[in-house]
């Protein structure tokens, strides 16, 4: 995600660092590589220049000139241009009422059904409610059962009516059920087209009038590209729409849609989409994007995800254990399984600051956990809980059931107890493990 558009801003900045002295003319230059950067990052002409010429503005107003560190105040101006850019703090979401109800727009193709899924799972999880799912895409004869399977996965019921063609009254009987059963959120899924045409807008404006949402949210594959800002101004002139989500921010998107689309339709982006697991889903920080965008990271983040999966009575028990030198296997598979549910491992790298680039070349699959997790399950359940009793003979039993080379199995036993061995010496004396750490370096 916005890999390209980080490198040529990097390379942008550079045109600074590298000069002796810091002109009007050397800063205008720069800022004609942020230009032609943002364009082949996709972003809206329009969008782009406006941007640099606001950015130059506060330059020469700040007299960015006569600066100590030209070149970091610059940085920081594009930082602080970028996150306005994309609305400056994240929006809220409005899911009050009894039921709030939600509607889902956009394309066919675009991830409604899946975001819906994965809206409804954060609003039960972290929110603790209560939500209903509503298939009303009439059309796609799979998008019922697209919608009762995420339904299945996460637990939420769905609602649908297999016989009907009428998308309105299925939602007003779905708001009707929702009260009954004591549903506090109802999430809309409706159909989409391969293009935008007059019949898909007249429904989806039926179905707004017909059950007053709280929120309107146009659900946008970001890579579409420019397209996505096309479609998503044409979608607001009829929905007048409450916010954007933008899709499929793992793929290989050049990141023009999220810089451009809040300056042209002027609604903010609420949600993004950053892989296929329903946990993968975020509320959208432009100050935070703009972190990442500049490779600052993104640590905050970072926290964030970990904590979801922090379990405090866990954590006791495993530092206990730690203490104690008696940290196994099936602990270690607990951890794999943790950092897992984080989301994708390379975005997750990509957050931290400064790693970002060291790994952008790095292929980082989500199976790459996939070994260990072989090996530690071809292991005996006293294997697991006593590593110590894996001898030459298990090893090579092990080898054969999770099908890797003996190697493999040697390297992996390895790594755990050199692991087990440093954790266990930083809960006896953190300090001094640490001071240790820094000796070696």
């Amino acid at each position: 995600m916005f890999e390209n558009l980080s490198e040529r801003l990097e390379r942008s900045f550079k045109i600074l660092k590298g000069e002796g002295k810091i002109t009007e003319i050397n800063v205008a230059e720069t800022l004609k590589d942020v230009r032609k950067a943002l364009l082949d990052a996709d972003v809206n002409y329009k969008v782009a220049k406006q941007f640099t010429d606001k950015v130059k503005e506060k330059a020469l107003g700040m007299n960015v000139l006569t600066a100590v560190k030209p070149g970091q105040l610059m940085v920081k101006l594009v930082h602080d241009e970028l996150a306005e850019l994309m609305g400056g703090t994240a929006a809220e979401f409005n899911i009050s009422g009894n039921p709030a109800v939600i509607l889902m727009a956009g394309l066919q193709g675009s991830g409604k059904t899946t975001f819906s899924g994965k809206l409804a799972n954060m609003l039960k999880n972290k929110k603790g409610k209560n939500p209903l799912l509503v298939a009303c895409d009439v059309y796609r004869p799979a998008a019922i059962d697209q919608l009762k399977v995420l339904g299945d996965q996460i637990g939420i019921n769905v609602y649908s009516e297999i016989e009907s063609k009428n998308p309105v009254s299925i939602a007003q009987n779905a708001i009707a059920q929702a009260k009954r059963n004591n549903n506090d959120v109802v999430i809309v899924d409706t159909a989409g087209r391969l293009a935008v045409d007059e019949e898909m807008m007249n429904e989806i404006e039926a179905i707004k009038n017909g059950i007053n949402p709280n929120e309107i949210l146009f659900v946008v594959d970001s890579m579409t590209g420019q397209d996505a800002v096309n479609t998503a101004k044409e979608f607001n002139d009829r929905l007048d729409f409450s916010g954007v989500v933008l899709t499929k921010l793992d793929g290989d998107t050049r990141g023009g849609a999220a810089l451009s689309i809040r300056t042209v339709v002027n609604k903010p982006i609420k949600f993004v989409g950053t892989g296929e697991k329903m946990e993968a889903l975020d509320i959208f920080h432009p100050e935070r994007m703009a972190d990442r965008i500049l490779g600052m990271g993104d640590i905050v983040s970072f926290v964030e995800r970990a904590q979801e999966q922090y379990d405090e009575e866990e954590a006791r028990r495993l530092q206990k254990k730690i203490a104690k030198n008696q940290f196994d296997f099936n602990d270690f598979l607990s951890q794999i399984q943790q950092i897992k549910k984080m989301g994708n491992l390379k975005d997750l790298a990509s957050m931290i600051p400064g790693v970002g680039k060291a790994i952008k070349d790095v292929d980082i699959k989500d199976d790459a956990f996939k070994g260990i997790e072989a090996i530690i399950g071809s292991m005996t359940p006293k294997e697991r809980s006593n590593p110590d009793l894996i001898n030459s003979s298990r090893r090579q039993r092990i080898a054969k059931g999770s099908g890797v080379p003996i190697q493999e199995v040697n390297r992996i036993l390895k790594q755990f107890e050199t692991t087990r061995k440093m954790m266990h010496k930083i809960s006896k004396n953190p300090m001094q493990a640490m001071r240790n750490i820094k000796k070696r370096r």
